[in-house]
């Protein structure tokens, strides 16, 4: 692959460091992983491979705003590329689906979720894939900050549509990480190109700030040298809110940007910062994801970011245009509870652990299947954590994933039932007819009985489901699927419920004390002894020669030590008042772990059934260590 291949496709005179290495693997028919910074160009290392393969090329994106900026670029240039996801309409979507069998695009994104989507299933069979990408490929790997459950079926996804090549992408996967993802894949180590961590033109600032002056120090923090577009990083919604209400009460150009806001006002915040008509953004973690604005000179971390790896994607998304930017963090040491209560709440009882596992063994059929949001609340379990215990259950050979389904498949008539029928004669009516009679019918939307049309047609869900895509695909209706239901297999009864609760607990309390210490490292390394960039680029697994004389370390030859306001201690009295009232709302017994969620404000399902949070002492230790408050009751 030559410079002037890029040169012709996408404008640039030349590749970056590590490209040309990674889409040479790639063009001769291998698998491939690049291990490159944000901002280190790992999206040209399929994109151009792309123009070169006989199939599409599959990308899976956790990142919405990836998608939507990487379609527009390669629109720009010419590139037939499209995606998937909930905000394009019915006719885009169908056209993309028959664009893909058709082997008209060169690129298609999706989500990982995507995959659980029949009617996308069905279409990605007929399509000829020649490289399957990972992106944020980390999410693979268990050991990995951001593990995501659905990631681990990717492998099994490639060998069902039997796609010949993977290409795993990320920035922030250590040594441990790599060494995961490319096991599961069985990619050669010979093809792992990793490019190195440390950037000499982002230089980190730690500023040690009481909590009452964080809002000023933010300002101060703006106002220097180099200005230009900054992004701001805050923990919660309400936090993005206040402080850019702040920052324009200061004259400030900035807007807040989080998942709560509408989806229009959301792309209209990214939209103005991307064009230059908005210099500065409150955001949650969601934003930059993907974005590739080359001129950000600050990233300004105003509440603690939740791990290392976090920190150094987020610090990335600055001054990709290779000139000096400063990424500043406003320290504080007493948001480490509310951190760490994030992974608190995600560790389930061994309580439910075991529901779940009672509910499998008197399962009577060979077939177990899943509705997430009505076992989570069941079993007091969050979706997620519920997610990873069903891969644990895989990984057991107790259970194995056959396929999901949906439950129901509502739809809207845009012809009239008859107008419909009259394109259909003889039996093929008749099977029409039973659909329409065995379909529930409210103001707007219909709702066909699946079950019911299959006893009375004698035919079987798939046909009956190509039907309705058959409806959708004319135009004639507009279909949607809702509720999904996982079906597994039970493999092996033969376990024992307790002994393997207790086991599964023990996993997910290690995930719990693992997450906890990678909150540790990070402020470890805030508050160095040495050099941050030589200590954040050694997580990475580099090692740079010497002192980066940027950081703040370097600059004052000092740690900082986060600012950290003593709590005060814990009323007897007004625990007891608060656990009184959550015990009067709850028909069965509340366990310490519940009562310990309930005053640190971790929400879960079954507190949401309680409506907790309406309670008037719902929180009232959230700034206090987790494991401080469970001991004392």
């Amino acid at each position: 692959m030559t410079d002037y291949s890029v040169k012709r496709h996408f404008g640039f005179d030349h590749f970056m460091n590590g490209q040309k290495e990674v889409i040479g693997k790639i063009v001769a028919g291998e698998s491939a992983a690049a291990i490159f910074p944000t901002g280190g160009g790992k999206s040209l290392c399929y994109q151009l491979p792309a123009m070169h393969l006989p199939g599409i090329t599959l990308v899976v994106s956790p990142l919405l705003s990836l998608m939507k900026d990487q379609i527009e670029f390669l629109k720009s240039k010419q590139i037939p590329a499209a995606k998937l996801d909930s905000g394009i309409s019915r006719k885009e979507y169908q056209a993309t689906l028959q664009d893909g069998v058709q082997n008209r695009i060169k690129i298609l994104m999706v989500s990982v979720e995507r995959f659980k989507n029949e009617r996308f299933r069905t279409q990605l069979k007929r399509m000829n894939v020649s490289l399957l990408v990972v992106d944020e490929a980390h999410c693979i790997s268990e050991w990995g900050h951001n593990f995501r459950p659905d990631y681990l079926k990717i492998l099994l996804y490639q060998k069902e549509f039997d796609i010949p090549q993977v290409l795993l992408l990320t920035a922030t996967a250590t040594p441990q990480v790599v060494e995961d993802m490319c096991d599961k894949f069985a990619i050669s180590r010979r093809n792992v190109i990793v490019t190195g961590f440390f950037r000499k033109n982002l230089h980190i600032r730690v500023e040690s700030v009481p909590e009452n002056k964080k809002k000023l120090a933010l300002v101060e923090a703006l106002k220097t040298d180099p200005v230009g577009p900054s992004i701001v990083y805050v923990t919660l919604q309400k936090t993005s809110e206040t402080v850019a209400q702040y920052l324009a009460s200061k004259g400030l150009n900035a807007r807040a940007y989080h998942a709560g806001m509408k989806t229009l006002s959301r792309e209209e915040v990214q939209n103005r910062f991307m064009h230059g008509n908005l210099n500065t953004v409150v955001a949650t973690i969601a934003f930059g994801m993907g974005i590739d604005k080359r001129n950000i000179r600050k990233v300004v971390h105003y509440d603690l970011p939740k791990s290392i790896e976090n920190y150094s994607q987020e610090i990335g998304r600055a001054g990709r245009d290779g000139l000096t930017s400063i990424c500043t963090l406003i320290g504080n040491g007493g948001n480490v509870p509310v951190l760490e209560n994030f992974v608190y709440g995600d560790t389930p009882e061994i309580s439910g652990i075991r529901s779940v596992l009672d509910i499998i063994r008197k399962n009577n059929g060979s077939m177990f299947e899943v509705r997430s949001n009505r076992l989570s609340m069941d079993t007091d379990i969050r979706l997620l954590p519920l997610k990873t215990l069903f891969v644990y259950l895989e990984i057991d050979g107790i259970l194995k994933p056959r396929y999901t389904y949906f439950e129901n498949y509502p739809f809207k008539l845009l012809k009239t039932e008859d107008e419909i029928l009259d394109f259909f004669s003889g039996e093929r009516r008749g099977f029409v007819e039973t659909i329409f009679r065995h379909t529930r019918k409210a103001k707007v939307w219909a709702y066909p009985e699946i079950n019911e049309v299959m006893e009375a047609s004698g035919s079987n869900r798939a046909r009956v489901l190509a039907a309705l895509e058959y409806f959708d695909e004319k135009g004639w209706i507009e279909l949607q699927a809702k509720s999904g239901v996982e079906v597994f297999e039970i493999i092996n009864r033969d376990f024992d419920v307790g002994e393997t609760s207790k086991r599964l607990s023990e996993l997910f309390r290690n995930k719990e004390t693992m997450d906890v210490e990678r909150i540790h490292k990070m402020i470890s390394l805030f508050e160095s002894s040495r050099c941050l960039a030589m200590k954040l680029s050694e997580h990475f697994g580099e090692t740079i020669p010497q002192p980066c004389g940027n950081c703040s370390f370097c600059l004052t030859d000092g740690p900082s030590a986060l600012w950290a306001e003593p709590l005060p201690g814990i009323p007897g009295s007004e625990v007891k008042e608060a656990l009184r009232a959550l015990k009067d709302v709850s028909e069965t017994p509340v366990s310490d772990d519940l009562a310990t969620r309930f005053l640190c404000g971790i929400v879960s399902p079954r507190l949401i059934q309680l409506k907790a949070k309406q309670l008037p002492r719902f929180g009232c230790l959230e700034k206090h260590p987790y494991k401080e408050v469970k001991s004392r009751l």
